[in-house]
């Protein structure tokens, strides 16, 4: 839920957790409301530019590479030699720019289901799709599941997904379904990488439900990497990885650290500390910290 107050605070209000997020703004941008979403951009005073969908903080100018890094990058370097590489959702292109840094992948395929998203990053964000005409690039606007349902078995290497809250578009990308549908098209030693909501208020639900569902899904490995993120409900993300017939609670820790990509917050010392989950996230996890099945 959000407000817009007349003294010019935008507010997104976590009813659920008694708590709330607020950003002064000095105009509304855009409101669009498309066949999917109501989509409104905000310029703010101190976070730049604002990307709101259904009510929800979606991404800020200031501390989007937080985020834009970490679902990345961790995923690329636990990978051992990620060539393809398919992003659902994303509609912003954050992701799929810093996917593009890596030199050995090959091609990028980004499908999301709303192209308002992307023309309103076009207009308002536009370090964000700076490499989106890259041939490495291919950008669709379609139905991420179905076209997981119709992608060959074991034809991808990573497969980031980078979804809004598991409600409306978004809700089938976190279905043990969908999981084992993703399982089938990553080939053996891939990446599963999907955003995993609050750690300090999803790890007993959301969290601990997608990790066991990955598990369930034939996925031999999962972790969860814990992040700062100011503007997301707590401050504080996640992402969660999961692996097929790979280990992903190992990385090229060579890579990460000889690499000479001009990156804001991921490094080899950020993703081994991310590994190591807090005592509450083990605690309140039913499949326990990071773990690797044999």
């Amino acid at each position: 839920m959000s407000e817009l107050r007349d003294d010019q605070w935008f507010t997104e209000v976590f009813d659920s957790h008694g708590s709330a997020f607020s950003l002064k703004i000095s105009e509304k941008l855009l409101d669009v409301q498309s066949q999917y979403q109501h989509l409104e951009v905000y310029a703010t005073e101190t976070y730049g530019n604002l990307m709101v969908l259904d009510g929800c903080v979606m991404l800020t100018d200031r501390d989007n590479f937080l985020y834009h890094e970490m679902i990345a990058h961790p995923a690329l370097f636990t990978h051992q030699d990620p060539k393809r590489v398919v992003i659902i959702g994303g509609g912003d292109c954050g992701t799929l720019k810093e996917v593009l840094r890596h030199p050995g992948v090959e091609k990028v395929t980004q499908i999301d289901i709303d192209e308002e998203v992307t023309k309103a990053s076009e207009r308002f964000f536009p370090s964000l799709v700076e490499s989106n005409n890259e041939p490495r690039a291919e950008l669709l606007f379609a139905d991420g599941v179905k076209w997981v349902d119709d992608a060959p078995d074991e034809s991808i290497d990573v497969l980031i997904i980078d979804s809004t809250d598991p409600v409306g578009p978004a809700e089938g990308l976190f279905k043990t379904d969908f999981l084992k549908r993703c399982h089938r098209i990553l080939k053996s030693g891939g990446v599963m990488v999907q955003q995993s909501e609050s750690p300090l208020y999803h790890t007993g639900s959301i969290i601990r439900e997608l990790r066991h569902d990955m598990l369930e899904a034939g996925f031999d490995s999962v972790a969860t990497l814990p992040f700062p993120q100011p503007v997301y409900p707590s401050g504080w993300w996640s992402v969660t990885l999961a692996g097929k017939a790979i280990d992903v609670n190992a990385f090229r820790e060579q890579a990460a650290a000889s690499h000479e990509l001009p990156l804001e917050y991921y490094s080899v010392d950020a993703h081994r500390g991310a590994l190591a989950l807090p005592p509450f996230m083990r605690k309140q996890s039913e499949v326990g910290g990071n773990i690797f099945c044999t």
